[in-house]
């Protein structure tokens, strides 16, 4: 007579699993930390009118991956006259769905107003300048017309902003500030490509504003 063995299922220990759990979590939570130990832009204390919005990671337009290097700061503009800087942010943020197949985002957009919002960190990349992604800040610039030019308080704050970041990491404004059309060929920003002195005069401002610091100190 022959007799058939039953397979035994084991349970696994709740308390075996939740630890696995754990473990696994806090590794990933160590990765991500260790990716992003000394880099240059992490720990930066941000001038005051900077209003922090960061868009949630995803693939689209906060990849999370770390800026290791930071070695110039792009200006562009929105393309889209008259819109605010909060609705350019929410324009990055609504890419996450992936719906628009686009790759698009930018660390500060400055607004109409000169207000300023921070929508990636300083210490990852933002999805704004093709290969220069990965050494470079991005600054997108709102504009009222189609002309592309800056508003006067729009102007101010945006080479306020860019001489801060100048300061902070070591750039020099006349090599190290750039277009994006100076990378990609992209007519971007638009009035700062087509009036080339308009640029100049800028990066001259930008220089002046290096050197003065921050408030006109002198010293």
């Amino acid at each position: 007579m022959s007799r058939t063995r039953g397979k035994t299922h084991r349970r696994l220990n709740p308390r075996f699993v939740a630890l696995c759990l754990t473990v696994l979590l806090l590794a990933a939570g160590w990765a991500v930390w260790g990716a992003h130990r000394n880099l240059p832009g992490e720990g930066v204390k941000l001038p005051d009118y900077v209003q922090e919005a960061l868009i949630p990671i995803n693939d689209w337009s906060r990849p999370g991956d770390p800026l290791r290097k930071i070695k110039g700061v792009v200006i562009h503009y929105v393309g889209n006259p008259g819109t605010t800087a909060q609705a350019n942010r929410n324009y990055f943020a609504s890419l996450s769905d992936g719906r628009e197949q686009t790759y698009a985002s930018s660390h500060f957009v400055v607004g109409l107003e000169g207000e300023v919002v921070q929508c990636v960190p300083l210490s990852e990349i933002a999805y704004a300048t093709k290969q220069r992604n990965v050494d470079t800040i991005s600054i997108e610039v709102c504009h009222p017309d189609s002309t592309g030019e800056f508003s006067p308080g729009t102007y101010e704050r945006v080479v306020e902003l860019t001489a801060f970041l100048c300061r902070e990491f070591r750039l020099d404004p006349e090599t190290d500030v750039i277009r994006h059309y100076d990378v990609t060929g992209k007519i971007c920003p638009k009035y700062y490509v087509e009036h080339p002195d308009a640029w100049d005069t800028f990066r001259s401002a930008v220089s002046a504003a290096v050197t003065s610091g921050p408030s006109g100190d002198q010293s």
